[in-house]
């Protein structure tokens, strides 16, 4: 009797230790990836300005080469046309440079914040697309912490990438909304929805649910906020919940700031 009782405090005692070391493995984990997206968002922010900065100033000095020389060769008609195609090609590669590096890291972000920069970015994603958003922002325009609009920025990003991809969907909204102990940010589309068994697996922490899932989670994971995904074959929403901060006081997000569009979509 002695010896067993000996065996099952040691087994009792193993398994604690596994348990343990389980716990401090995937916070270091947690830690890890958290890290990273953070230097993902600090690479993107210095090669927008890189390319913005640098290419795009590149691509001026051609453009304005080019012109300088179609002023000196208005007498061969041959090489007018093929210097506009040069200004006309650095036009094109011009915009996609500041397109590319807005995309990467929207300066409206830094400069005026969370709306202004969904708003720019929801117009380019619809003319890229030809998917129709609406926006449904609250008219308060004040400024959250700037991980916290990074973060959401980067969940709307995400999302709508997700929702040309996969949805098939021809519309889709989103809505920001403030309250006094949390934000959220809904996106909502409208297309055929994810059958229940791959949803089922895209709700789960795991290889399933594929990089994009795993980052907003884990983004919203170091603010202490909350992802849900929803979907059905009416569409698919996403929601993401930030607790605010005040005065000190981290107020968490609970399951009551489910609204009423997203039990619909179950």
């Amino acid at each position: 009797m002695w010896i067993l009782s000996k065996h099952s405090r040691q087994m009792t005692l193993s398994h604690a230790q596994l348990e343990s070391a389980l716990l401090e493995r995937t916070a270091a984990l947690q830690n890890l990836t958290q890290r990273l997206l953070q230097a993902q968002d600090e690479e993107r922010r210095k090669l927008a300005r890189n390319l913005h900065d640098s290419t795009g100033q590149t691509l001026a000095a051609l453009k304005i080469s080019a012109s300088l020389l179609q002023d000196s060769c208005k007498q061969y008609p041959s090489m007018l046309g093929l210097l506009s195609e040069v200004v006309a090609l650095a036009d094109q590669a011009a915009d996609e440079i500041r397109t590319m590096s807005y995309l990467l890291h929207p300066p409206l972000l830094d400069e005026v914040g969370l709306a202004c920069a969904a708003e720019w970015y929801a117009e380019g994603f619809a003319k890229r697309s030809g998917i129709h958003v609406t926006l449904d922002f609250a008219h308060n325009r004040e400024r959250l912490p700037i991980t916290t609009e990074i973060a959401l920025f980067r969940v709307l990003q995400e999302s709508l990438t997700n929702v040309h991809r996969h949805s098939g969907a021809a519309r889709v909204t989103v809505r920001l909304l403030r309250q006094p102990d949390y934000t959220i940010l809904e996106i909502q589309d409208f297309g055929h929805g994810i059958p229940a068994e791959r949803l089922a697996r895209l709700r789960e922490t795991s290889a399933e649910a594929g990089v994009g899932l795993a980052g907003m989670r884990e983004r919203l994971n170091e603010l202490n906020g909350k992802f849900e995904l929803r979907s059905n074959s009416r569409g698919t929403i996403i929601r993401a919940t930030v607790p605010r901060v005040r005065a000190g006081l981290l107020i968490q997000p609970s399951d009551c700031t489910l609204g009423s569009s997203c039990a619909s979509a179950d």
